[in-house]
């Protein structure tokens, strides 16, 4: 199998490695950042020069004529309208795509007119595009599996924590992290908290912004094979009751106020079962671990949870590993629920 891997940053050092590992064929690479290019894709991966030299994303059509791959793994942005101008010339040049991209995992609650747009786009060039990652086994499989066990379900209830600290500044002040109260309320709650008919209005304009966890809610429903009738978003802060430093922000945060953003999905369905996720991203205090948490109540409850999954190693390995699926489904903007379960590849 011939890949190309689209954004050079901290994933593609996994996922360029655990292409190789599976004996993939690795004949180009493309980054936005100049500084990158013209280097040998082992300065980011490690090892020996392997004779892939990363070239700018400008140059991508171009370069796709010629190294003619039978997919492509994008690693670079989080909504679907950012990444569409790259799945476009991916597509024209009949390459397959998967991308972590958290919203196009499920992105038709969020915004079905860029998934349209993607969908006939596949379809029109006979290939198959499709989001994956950690949330592929993580936040679905391993759910309906669980699922699968209970004999009735009133409600599935999935939590996901991590800890700022681990991703920088753009994504701490993403969450409001230092804020105080004031000032969190006006950047970042007016912005996630809209009314029912301001968020129908944003979803068919095609400028809602939804939580990293909005698209799993769709994406456990369709595996269910369950009927959503109304979904809805909402944030909050999250505190601590102690001061708190934190070594990304440099300063301490005032016990009280914001440490982070809690974002809470919730959808109902014509089965009566509701779907809750809800994602935390905030500065932990000491004592802290990153968690996965699922919980289904029914007959049985039952719940499952994860301490520190490997979040980075498991959203590139999933992602590589779903490869050989999408190259074999039929075009068009599948999402993986309509795929087999995830399993491991030794090989591509």
């Amino acid at each position: 199998m011939k890949v190309v891997q689209v954004g050079c940053g901290k994933m593609s050092a996994y996922s360029m490695r655990y292409v190789l590992e599976r004996k993939g064929q690795l004949v180009g690479a493309y980054d936005i950042r100049t500084e990158l290019v013209g280097k040998d894709v082992s300065e980011i991966i490690g090892g020996a020069p392997i004779g892939v030299k990363i070239e700018h994303i400008d140059q991508l059509d171009e370069s796709l004529k010629r190294v003619q791959p039978d997919i492509a793994v994008i690693t670079t942005q989080s909504l679907i309208a950012s990444i569409y101008p790259l799945l476009e010339v991916l597509a024209k040049n009949h390459v397959n795509a998967v991308s972590i991209c958290e919203e196009l995992f499920y992105a038709w609650d969020s915004n079905p007119v860029v998934s349209k747009k993607i969908d006939d786009l596949a379809k029109e060039n006979g290939v198959t595009i499709t989001g994956s990652g950690y949330q592929d086994v993580s936040w679905g499989s391993m759910v309906t599996a669980l699922a699968a066990t209970a004999a009735s379900i009133k409600t599935i209830h999935g939590i996901s924590s991590y800890n700022l600290e681990d991703y920088g500044l753009e994504t701490a002040a993403m969450h409001g992290a230092g804020l105080n109260t004031a000032e969190f309320e006006k950047q970042i709650l007016e912005v996630n908290n809209v009314t029912a008919e301001e968020q129908e209005r944003l979803i068919a304009a095609g400028k809602f912004l939804p939580g990293y966890m909005w698209p799993v809610n769709g994406w456990v429903a369709s595996a269910l094979g369950l009927h959503v009738t109304k979904i809805s978003q909402r944030a909050e802060a999250t505190t601590y009751s102690t001061d708190l430093y934190s070594n990304t922000l440099k300063k301490t945060i005032p016990a009280g106020e914001p440490t982070g953003l809690r974002t809470i999905v919730t959808s109902e369905t014509e089965e009566g079962i509701t779907i809750i996720t809800e994602c935390i991203g905030r500065v932990f205090s000491p004592d802290e671990k990153d968690v996965n948490e699922w919980l289904i109540k029914g007959e049985p409850d039952m719940r499952f949870v994860m301490e520190n999954p490997a979040t980075v190693e498991m959203t590139c390995a999933c992602a590589v590993n779903r490869l050989p699926d999408i190259v074999a489904a039929e075009p068009g903007y599948v999402t993986s629920e309509k795929m087999q379960d995830l399993k491991f590849r030794a090989k591509l």
